[in-house]
């Protein structure tokens, strides 16, 4: 039978443990499952941490395998499938295997590519958009004329959830030890910006909102924003912690929580069952489906490399010197 390529991991390591291989058999679909012909993937944090040995799939899913998202179209169906037939513009989720030639995935975990855009921009789309979707919408149910503080707001998660966040009225602030990240960022609506190398990231909050704070926090960075975060909530204020980039471990101040009210949730999409992960699709879908489709909001990419570039693309996204996505992409 025909086999793949895929970009495997040879072993635990940095970039140059990564290849382009011919590996397994192009599996066909099941029951309710479409195979996909990938054109583009994203590149994410978390397939660093995969590739390192630190952050394994959930089961069912290739370790030797990153990425987490996926754009092409559908190659084949298997029976009983309804939303999608062959030659179908698609993008997606998947726990694990998205650097491959191609992914078998339940019908209902698919979106259709709005036609303005590329496999690039479509590859752009699903890890960053759901995430910042869901996080938003269905965690801390942000709403209009709220004030958010958003953490790395030049990275891929970052730049989707301020423009997200902007279309729904709110008033965003901005953090990034970059002052040209924060500036890049104005062109997606950002309010306030706050270069994290230079000044202390409460105090500015507190100034910009005349003491107020903010209602919401979107937290990327992790251990050391903590106590900083619950400085700068405004009573009953939420913290989201979606990345852990700086670190896992961190002191908290109970009698802030629970003086002011706040509340602190983590999120992971990755690890979720099935049917949640579906709701999360199409909840997106629903409420996001027509801006992607009007351009009201759009994928940031910062650089598309092939995937036979994976290691020089791996390098650049540990450099952190890119604003919003880096893409992969099939040649031929």
């Amino acid at each position: 039978m025909q086999k793949m390529r895929a970009v495997v991991v040879r072993e635990a390591g940095g970039p140059e443990v990564l290849d382009v291989q011919r590996v397994r058999a192009i599996r066909r679909p099941g029951r309710g499952e479409i195979r996909v012909r990938v054109r583009a993937a994203g590149v994410n944090r978390a397939d660093l941490l995969q590739r390192r040995g630190l952050y394994p799939p959930p089961p069912g899913w290739p370790a030797e395998i990153p990425g987490l998202e996926y754009a092409g179209e559908v190659e084949a169906v298997g029976e009983a499938v309804e939303l999608w037939q062959a030659g179908d513009r698609v993008m997606g989720l998947v726990g694990g295997g998205g650097y491959a030639e191609y992914v078998v995935v339940q019908e209902r975990e698919a979106l259709a590519i709005p036609p303005l855009l590329s496999f690039e921009e479509a590859a752009a789309v699903p890890e960053v958009f759901i995430t910042a979707h869901d996080a938003l919408f269905t965690q801390i149910h942000l709403e209009l004329g709220e004030r958010l503080l958003i953490h790395a707001v030049g990275s891929g998660v970052g730049t989707a959830a301020l423009q997200l966040a902007k279309a729904a009225g709110a008033t965003v602030i901005g953090t990034s030890r970059s002052e040209w990240k924060l500036e890049r960022a104005t062109d997606f609506g950002l309010d306030v910006l706050i270069n994290t190398s230079e000044h202390d990231f409460p105090e500015m909050v507190l100034q910009a909102t005349s003491g107020e704070g903010v209602h919401a926090v979107l937290d990327l960075v992790g251990a050391p924003y903590l106590a900083g975060n619950l400085k700068c909530l405004s009573e009953k204020g939420r913290v989201i912690v979606v990345g852990l980039t700086a670190g896992r471990t961190a002191e908290i101040d109970l009698g802030a929580l629970l003086r002011k009210r706040l509340r602190l949730i983590g999120t992971s999409l990755r690890f979720r069952p099935l049917e949640e992960k579906i709701e999360a699709v199409r909840a997106f879908e629903r409420d996001v489906g027509s801006l992607l489709a009007t351009g009201q909001v759009r994928p940031v990419i910062d650089r598309v490399f092939s995937f036979e570039g994976v290691v020089e693309a791996h390098r650049h996204m540990e450099s952190n010197l890119s604003f919003g996505k880096i893409i992969l992409r099939w040649n031929g």
